[in-house]
């Protein structure tokens, strides 16, 4: 029992529920425990000030918690349909506190911290059995991206858990748990879609169309019923670039990223130098790596979910690109991809890169 706790996989784990468990602890004391303070609450959406403090994403989980009636709930959400389809991580929430406000909030940060400690879990072990060391994980692990959500109380943790699941089962041929976890992670946070999509290119491409069907009707399937009823009861779907204030997708690449010279040439140098290692470089390398692979005959769905996230983050929004949280975040599934490529195909060079993700968390210190 005591040699299977210290099996090569396993130590990563342990280390990420201590570490991530003592960043929670240090910021409870920072705040004097006031587990509030992870939610960010803000009386423009809690009280209906116009004026009021804006608060930040976590709050609109914490309401849905609360009241999950799509009619009550909405006058404290920003954009309705946009928040409202991330449902699971507040219906879990809800769940495990019973009810209690209070521990709804205390419930918010534990469910994402643990979805940590799981998707850290699946992401070792895949990497243990391709012949690497499962220390690598961390890379993903201690994401600054997965810790900030952590921190603000947001879904990335518990949905890329479900992906990182769902990728473990679709290396083992099981089709139809990677579907089901695939359908969850949609639940949690739309943005996993991209992950979906990589799997059904990928199905389709090696004419699995049995396996592809079962992905369709257990996760695309659902969801897609639920943007419907999103529409039905908000007059829009939740498929959006973001939150209030949000602007569009670009059609240039890092586009998203070049518009803040337009506001301030100062905040966009110093956004580009911090966010080209993490965002420009590996994107284009990954871009063109993956897309030689696929064009070479390469179909494996992790080089397919790598070429996806490359093509994703050159055309993200300007309103992610300005938000240093924001795009820390939204890294967070590209960071994933990236890693278990580089894991995959051995790349040695890109396997040296991979800490300096990790000088990112000082972000979370500020």
């Amino acid at each position: 029992m005591y040699k299977k706790a210290l099996d090569p996989w396993i130590i990563p784990v342990w280390i990420t529920l201590i570490l991530c468990s003592c960043f929670v602890m240090f910021t409870l004391i920072k705040v004097d425990g006031d587990i509030f303070q992870f939610i960010f609450i803000g009386t423009r959406f809690s009280e209906g000030d116009p004026q009021g403090s804006e608060g930040y994403d976590g709050q609109f989980g914490y309401y849905i918690a609360v009241d999950p009636n799509p009619q009550r709930v909405k006058h404290h959400l920003d954009v309705p349909a946009y928040r409202y389809q991330r449902i699971l991580l507040p219906l879990m929430a809800r769940a495990l506190s019973l009810g209690n406000d209070q521990l709804i909030a205390w419930w918010l940060v534990i469910i994402p911290l643990l979805g940590q400690v799981v998707g850290v879990a699946f992401v070792a072990k895949l990497i243990h059995e391709l012949g690497q060391k499962p220390l690598l994980s961390l890379i993903y692990g201690l994401s600054a991206g997965c810790l900030l959500a952590i921190r603000v109380a947001l879904p990335e943790p518990l949905a890329y858990a479900f992906v990182a699941a769902a990728v473990y089962s679709y290396f083992h041929k099981k089709y139809i748990l990677g579907a089901s976890l695939l359908g969850l992670a949609f639940f949690t946070k739309e943005v996993t879609i991209v992950f979906g999509a990589a799997f059904l290119l990928w199905l389709w491409l090696q004419r699995l169309w049995k396996e592809s069907s079962v992905l369709l009707g257990m996760g695309f399937l659902p969801f897609g019923l639920w943007q419907l009823w999103l529409w039905q009861t908000f007059g829009v779907m939740g498929i959006a670039s973001g939150g209030a204030n949000a602007t569009g997708f670009e059609w240039i690449p890092f586009m998203g990223l070049f518009r803040i010279a337009s506001y301030s040439l100062v905040y966009f140098l110093a956004m580009l130098i911090v966010f080209a290692p993490l965002v420009v470089v590996p994107s284009l390398w990954g871009a063109w790596n993956s897309y030689r692979e696929i064009r070479e005959g390469s179909t494996d769905f992790i080089t397919i979910a790598l070429l996806l996230h490359a093509l994703m983050m050159f055309f993200l929004p300007f309103s992610t690109y300005r938000e240093t949280g924001g795009i820390l975040r939204l890294s967070v599934g590209f960071v994933l991809a990236f890693l278990l490529y580089v894991v995959k195909e051995n790349k040695s060079r890109a396997k040296r890169y991979l800490p300096f993700w990790l000088v990112y968390n000082v972000f979370l210190f500020r």
